[in-house]
């Protein structure tokens, strides 16, 4: 009889905490916000050792008839069902930052500029070489550009290829199965890490 209430109540706690956990999901997001987490792609590994940091993909949140998705540079540049994006990284953790004083600058205009210049980008082929053109799109250039473009507002400095740490010998062997020798040294970039750091945005969610 002892086990049993016990078990009940170690249930209503479990219950309690997996509702608050959908709920934190939802509720407070809003457009523009930006979402972090760890990917479980083949590359993920290379890209935190290369930037120096847990994540390694991101997106930009939009709110479309009550729903909640992550617009997202994946294979191809799609709007993905939030709870679907979560359940993709690893253990469901993620973070979301949100622009400071969104409230004031992402008015509807400047949100509904900021979505039609994202959407220019939709069914676009994932870059796996993070050129910097608009040919092919990787994830944090899609949430970067729809923000400089989109919003007149660079949420970072961009960075050289060149200014990350490319000697690890994941990275290198990554680097070198796409490149060859000819590694773009100049190129430029902007990682998820670059994104997470930025001095313009304030965490309003955090499960890690």
């Amino acid at each position: 009889m002892h086990n049993s209430i016990v078990f009940l109540f170690l249930g209503v706690i479990f219950i309690s905490l997996n509702c608050k956990e959908k709920e934190a999901q939802h509720i407070n997001f809003k457009n523009g916000d930006i979402i972090f987490q760890t990917s479980q792609s083949e590359q993920s590994e290379a890209i935190k050792l290369a930037t120096h940091s847990k994540f390694s993909h991101c997106g930009i949140l939009f709110i479309e008839k009550g729903r909640t998705y992550v617009y997202e540079a994946v294979q191809p540049v799609k709007m993905t069902l939030l709870e679907d994006w979560i359940s993709r990284g690893k253990e469901g953790k993620y973070v979301v930052k949100r622009l400071k004083s969104a409230d004031t600058i992402l008015t509807k205009k400047v949100l509904e500029k900021m979505k039609s210049y994202g959407m220019t980008m939709r069914n676009k082929d994932y870059d796996l070489y993070f050129e910097w053109s608009d040919a092919k799109i990787y994830c944090s250039e899609l949430v970067w550009k729809i923000y400089k473009y989109g919003a007149h507002i660079e949420l970072c400095k961009t960075k050289k290829l060149k200014d990350f740490n490319l000697k690890n010998p994941v990275v290198k062997n990554i680097m070198t199965e796409r490149y060859g020798n000819n590694i773009p040294l100049n190129e430029i970039v902007v990682a998820p890490s670059q994104l997470y750091e930025s001095k313009m945005v304030v965490t309003i969610f955090n499960n890690f």
